[in-house]
């Protein structure tokens, strides 16, 4: 969902009663009109180290489209922790942005609520049509069957990134493959007195990313095909252990990473107290807290055994960033016309350049900026290792009750408390509770 993100998704339910704010842009009635045609609002994610960051690398390029069509874009950079909630306020007052970004992981749950621009044949052709974009990409805009809510605007995938140096004074030679590796590799790294993987123990989205990882390669799944809350199957269960037991059992993740939730196990890594990072398309982020590209190596996310694939050989999430249009905007015509432009060949090649992340636009994603060795990575992984998380409706509650869940059991381990089979079905079945009913 967020790339180089800055922090989580604050604890929100879609049946939450929201309060109505002046968001600005778009239109409390209709179905979308073109009231306003010379300018428009945009909700941007915090891509960057930083909301300044964004601005600088964003800010050129609303100039440069509104030098084209004469379109004045105000652009608003929200953070992580807050973007979830302002969404879910503007859907229920119906006063939103015209344009926003989206984590693609709440697409459904957001498509569900009717507040989104449908992305039929139509609309897509005014974009330059719908195969321009790559299948993993367009996976994680909504419901199957159903037009998507969102298009395609950043890609990104997890990998291990790895501290060159750590790794040779402790005599290692390459990056671990499975996590049975990883883990005699730790024993290894902490005998040289540095900790062995960072983790945002705090963080319900990055618990909720690596858990799922966990469970499909355990051979589970959250949710039963017919898209009921299933949290509490054996396989699932045993998922989430092991990726707390990182912690609790294995003592490759430091207690204090629990309480992690604003990117500290990235600074951890770019400042050379860790040996090891699990994280999106972190190269941006790394490079802009002093750390070179030759200081660290990447490799893909670990596995049971054997290679990353399909099935129980998952390694990622398909993460990425979407564009969406509030179906109620007062410029519909200039709102289609700025997702054409911010999703241009182009453009693409700058903005995904910016963030390290991989364009999701096939033309854009085949230039050579993104053939170096880190982009092969990703690129691999999104192509033939990386899974959607569930896209039903429920699927922003499903990231709050069970990210809140690994966070309570990230915080038993930390406290030294014996993390169970039976503890951990206990923390599901709580979370299950809270979901709504089917």
């Amino acid at each position: 969902m967020r790339s180089i993100r800055a922090a989580a998704v604050g604890a929100v339910t879609m049946s939450l009663a929201l309060a109505a704010t002046a968001c600005g842009g778009g239109s409390s009635t209709g179905g979308g009109s073109d009231d306003s045609p010379k300018t428009l609002t945009y909700w941007a994610s915090n891509q960057g180290a930083s909301i300044e960051v964004d601005k600088k690398v964003l800010q050129p390029e609303l100039d440069k489209f509104q030098k084209q069509t004469g379109i004045k874009v105000k652009l608003e950079v929200v953070p992580w922790s807050d973007l979830l909630n302002r969404i879910l306020t503007a859907t229920t007052s119906g006063q939103g942005p015209d344009v926003l970004n989206i984590g693609n992981t709440w697409s459904a749950s957001l498509q569900a609520t009717g507040a989104l621009l449908p992305w039929d044949a139509k609309n897509f052709d005014r974009i330059g049509g719908r195969d321009r974009f790559v299948d993993s990409a367009l996976g994680s805009t909504g419901a199957e069957g159903k037009d998507p809510a969102a298009v395609p605007l950043y890609s990104m995938a997890y990998a291990l990134y790895y501290n060159k140096k750590i790794f040779a004074d402790a005599g290692i030679s390459q990056p671990p493959a499975t996590w049975d590796e990883l883990i005699a590799d730790g024993k290894k790294i902490s005998a040289k007195g540095k900790s062995v993987l960072g983790a945002e123990g705090g963080n319900v989205s990055e618990n909720i990313h690596h858990t799922f990882v966990f469970a499909k390669q355990h051979g589970g799944d959250f949710f039963t095909a017919d898209g009921k809350p299933d949290f509490t199957n054996d396989k699932v269960v045993a998922g989430v252990k092991q990726y707390v037991d990182l912690m609790a059992k294995d003592k490759a993740v430091p207690t204090g990473d629990a309480e992690y939730a604003q990117n500290q196990s990235v600074s951890d890594f770019a400042k050379g107290k860790q040996a090891m990072l699990l994280w999106q398309s972190a190269s941006a982020n790394l490079k802009s807290q002093g750390m070179s590209d030759s200081d660290y190596g990447i490799a893909p996310v670990p596995v049971q055994s054997g290679t990353p694939g399909t099935g129980a050989q998952v390694n990622s999430m398909v993460a990425g960033i979407n564009l969406a249009v509030f179906k109620n905007t007062k410029n519909l015509d200039g709102a289609t016309k700025f997702v054409k432009f911010m999703t241009s060949d182009d453009e693409q090649k700058i903005l995904n350049t910016a963030y390290s992340s991989i364009p999701p636009v096939k033309a854009a994603q085949e230039d050579a900026a993104f053939n170096t060795p880190a982009n092969s990575v990703l690129k691999n992984t999104l192509a033939t290792s990386a899974a959607a998380l569930p896209q039903v409706a429920s699927e922003s509650q499903f990231e709050t009750t069970v990210g809140t869940a690994v966070k309570n059991l990230f915080a038993d381990a930390a406290a030294g408390r014996a993390i169970t089979t039976d503890s951990v079905k206990a923390e599901l079945e709580k979370a299950q509770q809270q979901m709504p009913a089917a």
